[in-house]
């Protein structure tokens, strides 16, 4: 069976990561800050941070920001739980609004209608590894009359003055938009370095601040590491420092740091990771060319004047395929040896949301999507002979279905 997506781990992962553990230093340390570091420059923005997850990066910011019981969050429906349930987690109110009939990420204009005087943060998705169009959704939450509807709370809130833009960009390291890579296009941007990702750190994620003036990123760097150490005053690395021993508890916060041993895999995805970028390229251009006569295949934008994406997942549409047809189609291209999948079911569709009161009517256009979309493998591994297996099987089980 041709998996679907497994890491590139090879010996440079493991000469890196045996370092570490020779080291004497397994958790946060050099590696950890060296990394940090390395996606700064890499992205373009002011600071970074590394936890162990993308999940606890947007909760972190979350919290930080002020979000609260009362306070609502606007998070497209097509996306993976992670991006609604920090918000339930803050005890706030995911407002769910569809996505946009171009591609699979989320409608400007669905923003706009949900603005309340509640709404705190908007969390576009890079669905894909395609970004949002965040110079429509930056000018949109400095426009002066959605900053009229806004009501401050916090002192953060009060210093930013506006909605907060937290990207969840868990998809799409190495994407460009505008010129610009994606990490430095909004206020907060979250990556995903979780084994399926185009980077991996096995687990793990990263916050990459960017917030405007008069906000200190080196102040809010220090301030999350602080919450994602037990609200802890000092790091383990501090406190080695001679007579450093002694630290405070400034608030009871979270633990979700990043190790050294994540760090270590992380810092060589990254040294290679434009050649990561440029053989994944290659598979969606085979991907296209395979199926772009196809009457019945609907592709994915990936590259274009404004956009480039990080060739993250192929989500390639069936015509006319119902949700029960394209079910069909992916058995039978299991059956032919090939693992695909399917990105995202939309939220309402959840249990989790369904109990919530959330509806799949409320999202047609997710659910159109989602009805007919396969996802298929991409990773660097993958060769010619490879994608020649994929596209012959899921050519012939369309065929065979429709």
């Amino acid at each position: 069976m041709l998996p679907f997506s497994p890491p590139r781990l090879d010996q440079k992962t493991v000469d890196a990561v045996t370092e570490v553990l020779l080291s004497g230093w397994i958790t946060t340390g050099p590696k950890t800050k060296e990394f940090e570091k390395k996606l700064t420059e890499y992205v373009g923005c002011k600071k970074t941070i590394c936890l162990n997850s993308a999940t606890a990066g947007l909760e972190l910011i979350a919290r930080w920001f002020g979000l609260k019981e009362g306070d609502e969050v606007i998070v497209p429906a097509y996306t993976y739980c992670a991006s609604a349930n920090i918000v339930l987690h803050c005890g706030a109110k995911p407002v769910l609004v569809d996505i946009d009939e171009k591609d699979f990420n989320v409608s400007i204009g669905n923003i706009r209608e949900a603005i309340t005087e509640r709404t705190k943060i908007i969390i576009p998705v890079d669905i894909a590894g395609w970004p949002c169009d965040y110079n429509e959704i930056n000018e949109m939450v400095n426009d002066e009359e959605v900053k009229k509807i806004f009501k401050p709370e916090t002192p953060e809130q009060k210093m930013l003055g506006r909605i907060l833009v937290m990207s969840d960009a868990a998809h799409s390291i190495g994407a460009w938009y505008e010129g610009e890579r994606t990490g430095s296009l909004t206020d907060v941007t979250v990556f995903s370095f979780h084994a399926v990702k185009n980077l991996t750190t096995a687990e793990g994620g990263a916050v990459c601040l960017n917030l405007p003036e008069p906000f200190d990123c080196e102040e809010i760097y220090k301030t999350l590491n602080m919450k994602s150490l037990h609200g802890q005053s000092k790091d383990a690395l501090a406190k080695t420092q001679i007579g450093n021993w002694r630290y405070d508890v400034l608030e009871p916060g979270f633990k979700c740091n990043m190790m050294d041993i994540q760090a270590a895999i992380g810092l060589v995805e990254l040294e290679r990771y434009q050649e990561t970028l440029d053989r994944r390229a290659e598979i969606f251009d085979f991907y296209t060319a395979a199926f772009v006569d196809k009457a019945w295949a609907i592709l994915p934008d990936y590259h274009n004047a404004q956009k480039e994406s990080s060739y993250h997942l192929y989500l390639i549409r069936i015509k006319g395929a119902s949700e029960a047809k394209r079910d069909e189609i992916i058995q039978n291209i299991f059956e032919k040896g090939v693992s695909v999948n399917v990105h995202f079911q939309p939220l309402p569709m959840l249990t989790a949301y369904k109990e919530r009161g959330y509806k799949v009517e409320d999202c047609p256009e997710s659910m159109t999507k989602y009805s007919n979309v396969i996802t298929l493998p991409v990773y660097y591994n993958l060769t010619d002979q490879d994608l020649k297996m994929v596209t012959d099987a899921v050519i012939r089980s369309v065929e065979e279905v429709l």
